[in-house]
């Protein structure tokens, strides 16, 4: 008798799970937070989130008339810091010029709806759609970002290569994620509370704690900064490089498509 084939595995949290369960573990994950979603990322990070994309905007330069797909935008906060950005850097040059703008792609159509209900901008669509296979032609964008999303997909070196098939020679890609605490003391005080801390906040603001509980557990999983730059190389990307973050509790990494 022949043995079956091992399926493919993918992570989830501490467990490796078959990786076609993933999407929908995720996915169960996303649908039951997706309302409190940017209530408790205030609340876990005292704001810090907010320094972390804007400084993330900064580095991404957004320019008029550019197109950016931020890939897991969920409630739109990197595009909409995206296009305002755009509109101010013509403002200064006191030029007119044509507006940029961003589509959305998130696998999950409970994120999406709870960013539309923060309000609607016609620079702005909302697209759903998987990481893996972007429902969109090569070379489209200028610019390709995906911010606390990576750790979600099924496969990493995939979903970098999908990114990197939809940009434009000469554009630009910019993942920001959780990643890997330099200081030891600094990890320590970090683990406990990421393991103590956040999930009873989950329970308490956003009324379950499973979701966060796989939160802090899926940035354990995740490729070190120096890992997953090695990715993006692998993934065709160049002039690769990253930056950490209050102390590499996150980190930017940028690449390019030349």
């Amino acid at each position: 008798m022949m043995n079956e084939p091992e399926r493919p595995t993918a992570t989830y949290g501490f467990r490796d799970v078959d990786s076609r369960d993933k999407p929908s573990l995720v996915k169960s994950v996303f649908d039951r937070v997706a309302d409190r979603y940017d209530i408790m990322n205030d609340v876990m990070s005292g704001g810090a989130h907010r320094i972390w994309k804007d400084i993330a905007l900064t580095k991404l330069n957004p320019q008029p008339g550019e197109i950016l797909l931020d890939v897991a935008g969920g409630t739109g906060d990197i595009a909409k810091r995206f296009v305002r950005r755009a509109k101010e850097t013509a403002r200064r040059r006191g030029q007119p010029a044509p507006a940029a703008a961003a589509i959305i792609c998130d696998y999950n159509l409970e994120m999406l709806n709870a960013g539309r209900k923060r309000g609607l901008d016609e620079r702005i669509s909302w697209t759903c759609g998987d990481a893996l296979n972007l429902p969109f032609p090569d070379q489209r964008f200028d610019a390709v970002t995906i911010s606390f999303g990576l750790r979600n997909v099924v496969d990493i070196d995939a979903a970098l290569r999908d990114m990197w098939r939809v940009l434009k020679p000469g554009g630009r890609f910019l993942c920001l994620e959780f990643s890997r605490v330099r200081s030891g003391a600094l990890a320590a005080l970090y683990d406990a509370f990421s393991f103590n801390v956040i999930p009873p906040l989950g329970r308490l603001i956003a009324g379950d704690s499973e979701p966060y509980q796989y939160l802090v557990e899926s940035i354990r999983r995740f490729p070190p900064q120096e890992a997953l730059a090695e990715k993006m190389r692998a993934a065709g990307f160049a002039k690769v490089g990253f930056t950490d973050l209050s102390g590499g509790i996150a980190a930017i990494h940028m690449g390019w498509r030349v």
